[in-house]
């Protein structure tokens, strides 16, 4: 496979314009057209994974965080972003990174946390905002079924758990094509009014040209009407966190032992709460910004990492924080890279890093 069709595998799951404004993921290092049989994939890029890549044989890094945060004006090895970057470009490996964006999808990183601790009725915890687009055209009613279908079949119309959602309303169109025009209705010059269909439907803005395309593929007019516009609605399969259910109500004690066994860790800091939980709020990697909205939503229990001290303050008694390590929370990322890759990309040879990149130790 060529590098670029690992992308769009990638891509349709988590897509780039779904990431954060200040992450810097896709291709970081590497020619999009090159060539790779296997894969590496880790949560950290680092000169040891890159040397775990060249005894493998692994021509392509996939990352959860990027490698290339800030802006790099020099490579000169004085730091270890800078000499695995080199490392990289000398052995010909490729770096890509799904960071924010698998965050941000409702089958990505919070659900495998979700999934780790078996709540139920998971939903996004902060949905994203102005990422909807409203399609409008007008469709001759002989067309209309063909035309609506193949909008649909692009990836529109697509609201929560439904498919296929759309409004039309019946209406007439007119129009006149100059002595150049070579209309599918009437003729050259001809004042032309036709029953037409007024259809309506959204869809999210990285299909947008696929969405288009389908359109004026399998429309029949010679000139396509139709406009496209931003909408504010929130796209409740898209955002930051996820808030759950445990299948029963549990002492705080009772659950924060089931967190240290499912994620394999043996150190947690926390506020207490007086009462049982049940309803858990959580965001994989550095989720403080998410705190009040965990509150305002209910939640016993926001369960993340890297809280700075004066935080710890806000949940005033209300609910408990959980922090349980930022490697520690998004530590299953490459498991669930690896298991989607598998069922995606069949010829690819895809293998989870052995390399424990976690920076932080615990005495």
């Amino acid at each position: 496979m060529i590098i670029k069709e690992i992308i769009d595998i990638l891509e349709q799951w988590a897509p780039l314009s779904y990431q954060e404004s200040y992450d810097n993921g896709g291709l970081l290092v590497g020619n999009p057209i090159a060539e790779v049989s296997s894969a590496l994939i880790t949560l950290d890029c680092t000169e040891e994974v890159i040397q775990e890549a060249i005894d493998t044989k692994c021509q392509l890094v996939i990352a959860h965080h990027p490698i290339i945060f800030s802006g790099l004006k020099k490579l000169t090895g004085k730091n270890y972003v800078e000499r695995t970057i080199i490392k990289a470009i000398k052995n010909d490996i490729a770096i890509y990174a799904i960071h924010t964006n698998l965050d941000n999808v409702s089958s990505g990183v919070n659900h495998m946390m979700a999934e780790k601790l078996g709540l139920k009725n998971g939903r996004v915890l902060s949905p994203k905002k102005n990422i909807l687009r409203k399609l409008v055209t007008y469709i001759p009613t002989d067309h209309y079924e063909a035309v609506r279908m193949a909008i649909f079949e692009a990836g529109a119309g697509h609201i929560g758990n439904y498919s296929h959602c759309g409004f039309s309303v019946l209406g007439s169109g007119s129009f006149k094509g100059n002595e150049h025009s070579n209309p599918s209705l009437g003729k050259a010059n001809e004042l032309m009014n036709v029953e037409e269909q007024r259809f309506e439907t959204i869809f999210p803005d990285y299909l947008e040209a696929k969405v288009i395309r389908s359109l004026k593929e399998s429309h029949p007019y010679e000139e396509v009407a139709y406009d496209i516009y931003t909408i504010e609605n929130e796209h409740t399969q898209v955002g930051s966190g996820l808030i759950g259910e445990l299948e029963n109500e549990m002492e705080l004690a009772d659950f924060l032992n089931l967190v240290k066994s499912q994620f394999n860790i043996k150190t947690l800091k926390y506020t207490h709460v007086n009462r049982k939980v049940r309803k858990i709020a959580l965001c994989g990697g550095s989720g403080s910004f998410l705190r009040f909205q965990a509150s305002s939503s209910g939640a016993d229990a926001y369960l993340s990492s890297d809280f700075k001290y004066h935080e710890w303050f806000d949940a005033e008694g209300h609910l408990s924080y959980i922090d349980l390590g930022h490697y520690e929370s998004e530590q299953f990322t490459k498991e669930l890279i690896f298991n989607y890759l598998r069922k995606k990309a069949l010829s690819l040879q895809s293998q989870i890093s052995k390399v424990n990149t976690n920076p932080v130790n615990y005495l």
